[in-house]
């Protein structure tokens, strides 16, 4: 090889090594800029954690607690009578409204009375009949007897005449038992409520003739009246023990849970088994329903109170967390960090509240809101319910924005 090209491939690796040089101190040179970038931004995203949360904070606390069984209910009237006249004829008018509220013993209608009545005339005509022949058997029968008559009169006539003194008082007794039977029959024209109810729809009408068994309405009677529900078995021992102890109440609520529909109803009785197919075991409730608010058919949903529990601890249900290991809360410590208790909760308190029956003694603040970006150990800013944080002052706005526009020179400062 020439001396030219000896040169030549000299000065070509020389140019090679250089290049190679600048690019390695280049790439160092970014990788520092960004190293420096990464290292700011965690210097600043732990500046960010250190900040305290806002959460709602609420204090555990002390109350007598009610224990309900709670299950949907049918109401039921506790009498329903379907009116049937006893004698059948023409139907010549209809004495109450659909709809109304009868009494007991209030005419419902008429019946045509006129065969009946005539029946009663004939009984009580035979009577007379036979009473008239009673007198005169008598007569006849005291004048033979008497003692200045007795000698001229055959033994074998005056047992005849005493026999007919007894035939015709045994037809007398017959036309008054026939008086008597007519005269049932002729009240049955009358058509009375036998309850105190609400009258239904009629199913005939006036003009139309009737028989013996003919429905006409249906009473239905809802003072007082009975709601009817079922519970599972396991909850059997508390019913019976609440029974035990003491009058049971019952409130019944619309369909939506959302309010009290009458509060003042009573356990009545409890089945005597238990369903082998479904598990449950029938309850019923008397109410009073002064006010009408339970229909017949109607359904509501029934809370019967079996218990209290006396100073039960109380928080709000949103403030319970499950997790791995069960159900916690976050209480908030008095240097306003936050520590995490396992607790162990019982029954619903309303409807927002649950008991707690271990982890807790109260008295404890209890974060309900916000709990979901805390930690054990996070610092917070504990506020009460509705309350909303501070709004930043001037000062915090200003240092908060230089501390962005200085970020933003670091980030923007480097070679591109």
């Amino acid at each position: 090889m020439s001396r030219f090209w000896k040169i030549v491939l000299l000065v070509v690796a020389v140019l090679v090594i250089g290049f190679i040089g600048l690019r390695v101190l280049g790439g160092g040179k970014h990788k520092g800029e960004a190293g420096g970038t990464a290292a700011g931004a965690g210097k600043d995203g732990e500046q960010r954690d250190t900040g305290p949360v806002p959460v709602t904070v609420v204090d555990a606390i002390r109350q007598d607690v009610p224990v309900y069984a709670s299950a949907l209910g049918t109401v039921a009237a506790m009498n329903t009578v379907t009116v049937s006249p006893q004698v059948g004829g023409q139907l010549i008018s209809i004495n109450f409204k659909e709809g109304q509220e009868v009494k007991q013993g209030d005419l419902l209608a008429q019946i045509d009375p006129r065969s009946l009545q005539a029946s009663y005339d004939e009984a009580a005509a035979a009577k007379r009949q036979n009473q008239a022949q009673l007198a005169t058997a008598r007569s006849n029968y005291h004048r033979s007897n008497a003692p200045e008559y007795r000698q001229y009169v055959a033994k074998t006539d005056l047992d005849t005449q005493r026999n007919q003194v007894a035939q015709f008082e045994s037809a007398v007794a017959a036309n008054e038992a026939s008086m008597r039977a007519a005269q049932v029959q002729l009240q049955y024209t009358r058509v009375t409520a036998p309850i105190t109810g609400i009258a239904g729809i009629r199913a005939v009408d006036a003009g139309n003739v009737v028989s013996a068994g003919t429905a006409l309405v249906t009473l239905t009677q809802i003072h007082p009246i009975h709601v009817v529900f079922n519970l599972p078995e396991r909850q059997l021992p508390d019913v019976r023990t609440a029974q035990q102890a003491g009058p049971v109440t019952i409130a019944a609520l619309d369909r939506n849970d959302s309010h009290v529909l009458t509060d003042g109803g009573k356990l009545d009785v409890v089945d005597n088994q238990i369903s082998s197919d479904s598990g449950t075991f029938r309850v019923r409730a008397l109410f009073d329903n002064a006010d009408n608010t339970l229909w017949p058919g109607q359904f509501v949903n029934v809370r019967m109170q079996l218990r209290t529990i006396a100073g039960g601890v109380v928080i709000p249900t949103q403030a319970v967390m499950r997790g791995p290991d069960g159900e916690y809360v976050y209480i908030v410590k008095p240097d306003n960090t936050v520590a995490m208790l396992t607790v162990k909760s019982g029954v619903e308190v309303g409807d927002s509240n649950v008991q707690i029956t271990d982890g807790l003694k109260g008295g404890e603040r209890v974060v309900s809101e916000g709990q979901f970006r805390l930690k054990p150990g996070s610092k917070v800013n504990a506020l009460k319910p509705g309350e909303t944080p501070a709004a930043p002052t001037e000062a915090e706005l200003k240092a908060a924005a230089q501390q962005q526009g200085g970020g933003g020179g670091r980030r923007g400062g480097g070679p591109r």
